[in-house]
């Protein structure tokens, strides 16, 4: 980018053309005076006499140049570093049974939660390129499925793959709330967070969701809870001992008081999401409130190009002065 830093000189530029019409107007002076005009004629037709008619140019450009030297002209250098002060962030998804529900849809399509859960936080995933973000699955025990990384591609990769139907059925809550905290234990990020969905209550593990948010408090880990599905009975499909399929209305509940003391404790909060849109609404909430800080630093230099118009508008007077001295000099 280029930029004049003193554009006023400019204008001088309106007085040119009253020098060149004052200089057209004058005409030069005569060096000979002739009775007959014949010779002056022959002698006008030769390019060496018609170039020196054209010496009166090179003032004027070189007073163009001079002016616009004079509004010192600068070419911008400039470069932007922007340092993201990220955020670890580890998301706990159950794989219950339960989560086979089909009460939630995408475009008018029922499906069962963890394909509309895995659905919006593969989108939220997306929106977090500047945090580590590790995934933590759960059923009756948490299991790792990717550690905290910014390797979002492949954390996606993972997230595809979790599905339901681990060995040992059941809701760990506290359980996955601790194993989520103990991956952020030892991260010297700022702030740590983590994101736990379920659709039900804690019902098996070896400690209870309290004390998992007590050990989060004291290591300054925030816990956002989500409870998902809706209230009372849910489609769910199950399998007989024959192998078949069947449909069953099932009671499903979500122990909303506790959820919501464990947010309440860690400095979270609690959301609830009974469809497709709600639980996209919670996720663009969380990301809103926890935005990663950013620090923007600008480093600008400039260039001085003046000596590219003055240097040359100097040579181009001090050439006019030698050709009207020498090759293209008048006679007295």
């Amino acid at each position: 980018m280029t930029r004049f830093l003193q554009p006023e000189w400019f204008w001088l530029f309106a007085l040119l053309p009253l020098v060149m019409l004052w200089r057209g107007r004058r005409g030069p002076v005569a060096a000979v005076e002739y009775s007959d005009v014949g010779l002056a004629r022959e002698v006008a037709r030769r390019s060496r006499s018609r170039v020196g008619g054209l010496l009166w140019l090179l003032p004027i450009i070189a007073g163009i140049l001079m002016i616009v030297g004079l509004a010192r002209p600068q070419r911008a250098h400039s470069r932007t570093e922007v340092t993201a002060n990220g955020i670890d962030i580890v998301l706990g998804l159950d794989v219950s049974g339960s989560m086979q529900a089909l009460d939630f849809e995408i475009d008018g399509q029922r499906l069962n939660r963890i394909a509309v859960v895995k659905s919006v936080v593969s989108k939220f995933i997306e929106e977090r390129p500047n945090d580590r973000i590790g995934l933590i699955a759960f059923a009756g025990a948490p299991y790792l499925v990717s550690p905290l990384t910014l390797d979002h591609d492949w954390l996606q990769q993972n997230l595809e793959r979790v599905n339901i139907g681990g060995a040992d059925d059941g809701t760990a809550i506290g359980s996955a709330i601790a194993a989520s905290v103990n991956r952020l234990r030892t991260t010297p990020a700022k702030s740590k967070v983590v994101i736990l969905l379920t659709d039900g209550m804690n019902n098996t593990g070896k400690i209870s969701p309290l004390s998992a948010a007590e050990a989060a408090k004291a290591l300054g880990v925030k816990v956002y809870t989500i409870g998902v599905g809706v209230r009372g009975k849910a489609p769910i499909p199950v399998r007989d001992d024959a192998g078949n399929m069947h449909m069953i209305m099932a009671k499903v509940d979500v122990d909303e008081k506790t959820l919501q003391a464990v947010a309440d404790d860690t400095g979270g909060k609690f959301y609830r999401a009974t469809d497709t849109d709600s639980l996209q609404k919670v996720y663009e909430q969380i990301n809103k409130l926890e935005r990663t800080a950013q620090t923007v630093q600008k480093f600008e230099r400039y260039e001085e190009l003046y000596p590219w118009a003055l240097i040359p508008s100097l040579a181009i007077l001090a050439l006019g002065a030698l050709l009207q001295q020498t090759r293209f000099r008048r006679l007295p």
